[in-house]
């Protein structure tokens, strides 16, 4: 005992080194159904990939003209050498992105593709969609747009023969037959159906047609088109959609694009155009306020007389300076005038000067005349005396030149002086023009200012809508395709190498989590573990589990694993009786509650104890729930309920000899009804006399002690008391039980015998050294069973 005590500590930590192996071990033993989970899961993985329509996934790569150029002021670019519009920005790569997942440009993309009409060929397993060029027929309906983008329907076309085809509705039901561009009424309208491929081709075909309402098919587009940038400091989205026809996710992105540039385009047209009617507008009322300048500035020159104010200025100014210079000539000339007239009066006998510059030359001559007559005169008279005939005529011919050259004077100072009244005339009517030319140059100029201002704008709008109407002409989208809509073969879902990992993780996890909450909910003892952390009692052994369906399995030529159980529980029974010093050792055998096995180990007890040559008599003593009889095939004759009952029988006439085995044996006999008092009415202690005086091993099988008092009232006969607990039967509570039998001393010698225990769980040490004859078995249907029980 000592010895036991000293070891405790190296096997606690044995136990605690093979932790985690023995979880792994338990798991282990069901290694069959993880299998079989695993194969299972990758079976049914296959199915649904092969019936589950591939997804894959299209995108296309638009660049976004994100500059100055872009939204409201690159429409009215013309303007923005005005300074107008300078705080206009270009349209953000978020609005874009808006713009484009828009339920109204999405629902013009569902129109104009026809994504609302769906067509669906039926094959054997699964119906699938086509698109387009695959759609063997062109559906044309002849009713309200609003009536046939709300409709919710299908139906199916079966073409038959040459060129009808039958209707069927949703259910199935024949609706009709037809013709290929028969008009048919429906619940949405009218429609057609022509072919578009030869109708012999597909005959006995099926086509389901499916018309969805257009705001569910946006709703449903609308949330599965993804666009991003591609990256944040780039103006270049990626729009991508996944569908299982990669056809029609191209088709829609396409589209979506088209549809999104060709509303730019309408935008900055309509602006353009708006802008065109406006400078147009502008330009008619301009234009009749340039006319209405032009009126005035015609009217201002007529009623003042002028062409040129500058240019008649300068004119008048030079007319001016030259009436003042004639002025000052005539003025002049009348002052000399009569100057020569004084002299000629006052000198007549002197010289007239001559080139004075008279304007007139008749008085130049007439001077000239004067003075050569008088120089003649002066002359002759020089040599001859005043009364000279020729003195006389000289100085008749002198005066006649004087008073000639006196008139001549009068008359040109008179003309002179007509022209000096004439002249000043006129300076008179020239002073007045530059008075009023200040006035006319100012009242001029802001009618001048006003046609100027009317003719630039009006010259500046001509030049704006001549840049507009180029503008209009040569409108750009607002989204530069770079790639188009492209996509790969390789579908993207369902992912095939996910869905088999998946599949084979769910089939290993599924097994594990039932087998753990199997264990975790298991409150049965599954082995010696259980029940040496529950009593201190010692355990004789583990018998295993065997698939031998006979009763009795140990014979002197038997090696198998649960034959050398019972060989070593025989050594430890006799280890037991080392005490015992009586010739004849009894045995007797119970459990917590029936079907723990204890008939089966005391008929197998019973037979190995006497392969060592010793008589043994097993001895019925369940007599409430008798199976030794059926245990070992034998006919009912007399047993033990005979002989407490009928005193006149004795013990040898009940006892049998199971010749097979060696051994003898005293069956329970019939169920009596009062069997507590059969049992206490004196008859067994002769049974037990007998026994003990004719045998060397009486085995007495008992009924379970936690339901019946029988085994206590007759447990004074025994020598050693086996407490059979079955694995994976009893529940751990009841362990109390033995528990308290043993801690009270109310069994003698009281051990304990595992039983069913089931070795390739890791609860038992291994018997039969693997050359046992367990493992040569058939395998039955029964084993079949058993292979996927555990």
């Amino acid at each position: 005992m000592q010895e036991e005590n000293n070891q405790l500590p190296n096997i606690q930590f044995q136990d605690e080194s093979i932790n985690i192996r023995q979880e792994v071990e338990k798991y282990a033993y069901y290694w069959k159904w993880f299998v079989l989970g695993a194969f299972v899961s990758l079976v049914v993985a296959y199915v649904y990939l092969r019936y589950t329509p591939n997804q894959y996934e299209v995108s296309t790569t638009i660049l976004i003209n994100d500059e100055d150029s872009g939204g409201l002021a690159s429409e009215l670019s013309a303007f923005q050498d005005l300074g107008l519009f300078s705080g206009s920005k270009g349209s953000s790569i978020e609005n874009e992105i808006e713009l484009l997942k828009s339920r109204s440009l999405i629902e013009r993309v569902v129109k104009d593709v026809g994504i609302n009409v769906s067509y669906f060929k039926k094959g054997r397993v699964r119906t699938s969609e086509i698109f387009k060029n695959e759609v063997p027929v062109k559906l044309n309906v002849f009713t309200k747009d609003s009536l046939f983008y709300a409709a919710d329907t299908s139906f199916t076309i079966v073409f038959g023969a040459a060129s009808k085809f039958k209707l069927l509705d949703s259910e199935g039901n024949k609706v009709a037959e037809h013709s290929f561009g028969e008009n048919i009424k429906t619940n949405f309208g009218e429609i057609t159906i022509t072919p578009l491929a030869d109708v012999s081709k597909i005959k006995d075909n099926e086509l389901q047609v499916v018309i969805t309402p257009i705001k569910k098919v946006v709703d449903n587009l609308k949330s599965a088109i993804q666009v991003q940038p591609v990256n944040k400091n780039a103006s270049v989205l990626q729009l991508s959609l996944k569908s299982e026809l990669k056809t029609k996710a191209q088709a829609i992105l396409d589209n979506l694009v088209y549809q999104y540039n060709k509303d730019a385009v309408e935008d900055k047209s309509m602006i353009a155009k708006n802008t065109n009617v406006f400078i147009n507008k502008r330009l008619d009322i301009i234009s009749e306020d340039l006319s209405d300048v032009d009126k005035g500035v015609e009217k201002f020159k007529t009623s003042n007389n002028l062409t040129d104010i500058t240019s008649e200025a300068t004119l008048i100014l030079g007319t001016n300076a030259d009436i003042e210079k004639k002025i000052v000539d005539l003025n002049t000339q009348i002052r000399l005038v009569d100057y020569v007239n004084e002299y000629v009066t006052q000198n007549s006998e002197e010289l007239i000067p001559a080139n004075l510059g008279l304007p007139d030359e008749s008085i130049s001559s007439t001077t000239e005349r004067y003075n050569e007559l008088l120089l003649e005169r002066n002359r002759i008279l020089k040599s001859s005396s005043k009364l000279n005939p020729v003195i006389i005529n000289l100085n008749d011919q002198i005066a006649g030149v004087r008073n000639s050259i006196a008139k001549s004077l009068v008359n040109l100072k008179n003309t002179l002086k007509i022209s000096l009244n004439d002249v000043q005339k006129q300076e008179s009517r020239i002073n007045s023009k530059i008075t009023a030319v200040p006035r006319q140059e100012r009242e001029y100029r802001d009618i001048q200012r006003q046609q100027q201002i009317i003719e630039t704008l009006y010259l500046y709008l001509l030049q704006k809508r001549e840049e507009n109407a180029i503008t209009l002409a040569v409108t750009q989208p607002n989204a530069k395709i770079i790639d188009k809509a492209y996509g790969s073969d390789i579908p993207v879902a369902p992912k095939r190498k996910i869905v088999y990992l998946a599949a084979l993780l769910l089939g290993i996890i599924l097994p594990f989590a039932v087998i753990y909450l199997k264990l975790l909910l298991n409150n049965k003892v599954q082995s010696r573990k259980d029940i040496e952390a529950a009593l201190q009692a010692p355990i004789l052994g583990d018998i295993p589990r065997t698939r031998n369906l006979k009763k009795l399995v140990v014979s002197d030529q038997d090696r198998s694993g649960i034959a050398e159980a019972f060989r070593l529980v025989r050594t430890n029974i006799n280890f037991m009786f080392s005490k015992v010093q009586t010739k004849s050792k009894t045995i007797f055998l119970t459990s917590t509650i029936s079907g723990e096995g204890k008939t089966f180990i005391a008929i197998n007890l019973a037979s190995v104890l006497a392969l060592t040559s010793k008589k043994v008599l097993l001895v019925g003593a369940d007599i409430r729930s008798p199976k030794i009889i059926s245990y070992l095939n034998f006919e009912s004759n007399l047993g033990l309920t005979h002989f407490l009952r009928d005193s006149k029988l004795a013990v040898p006439d009940v006892i049998e000899n199971v010749k097979e085995y060696n051994f003898d044996m005293i069956h329970s006999g019939i169920i009596p009804p009062n069997p507590a008092e059969l049992l206490m009415n004196g008859r067994f202690d002769e049974v037990m006399e007998y026994a003990k005086n004719n045998y060397d091993y009486i085995i007495v099988d008992t009924a379970p002690i936690n339901l019946v008092t029988d085994t206590l009232l007759i447990s004074d006969y025994a020598d050693l008391f086996i407490y059979v607990i079955r694995a994976n039967h009893l529940d751990k509570r009841l362990l109390e039980v033995p528990k308290m039998l043993y801690n009270e001393k109310r069994l003698n010698n009281m051990s304990i015998l595992v039983n069913d225990v089931d070795s390739d769980k890791g609860y038992g040490y291994g018997y039969g050294y693997g050359y046992g004859d367990d493992d040569k078995k058939p395998f039955t249907k029964k084993s079949f069973k058993d292979f996927f029980k555990r």
